[in-house]
């Protein structure tokens, strides 16, 4: 068996703003996007290197989760970049750029060099370097 995790979905708000976020700051592929004229759902297919795909999703009935610490279900999304000096520029980037920085470039207690910064959503991502 050849099992590998095909996507992640997560609903958002501001289906374009969280797809260019994505392009811009970890460049993203995109696909066109899709929508279902019965039940206003619209997607669209996150592509990074390799196979990882997010697929990030908006339709008009859907409600926000509160988001807070210690919440159940996804916590985060982490972008492997390679190197602590990758970690500190992307982070040093995106906060020149207005993205909110949540967690200061540091190592881990299980050795990962990692920030964390928002999404235009306000989902979690980890910007990391494996040990």
């Amino acid at each position: 068996m050849n099992v590998y995790l095909d996507h992640l979905a997560i609903y958002v708000d501001q289906l374009e703003e969280v797809r260019d976020f994505y392009v811009k700051y970890f460049g993203a592929s995109v696909n066109d996007r899709y929508t279902n004229s019965r039940t206003g759902l619209q997607t669209y297919f996150l592509a990074f290197s390799g196979r990882t795909r997010i697929e990030i999703m908006s339709r008009p009935d859907t409600k926000a989760a509160q988001k807070t610490d210690g919440y159940l279900g996804l916590t985060h999304l982490a972008f492997s970049l390679g190197s602590r000096e990758e970690v500190d520029r992307l982070t040093a980037r995106l906060a020149a750029d207005g993205v909110m920085v949540v967690g200061a470039p540091r190592e881990t207690g299980d050795h990962y060099y990692e920030s964390i910064v928002l999404d235009p959503e306000g989902n979690r991502v980890e910007l990391v370097a494996a040990p």
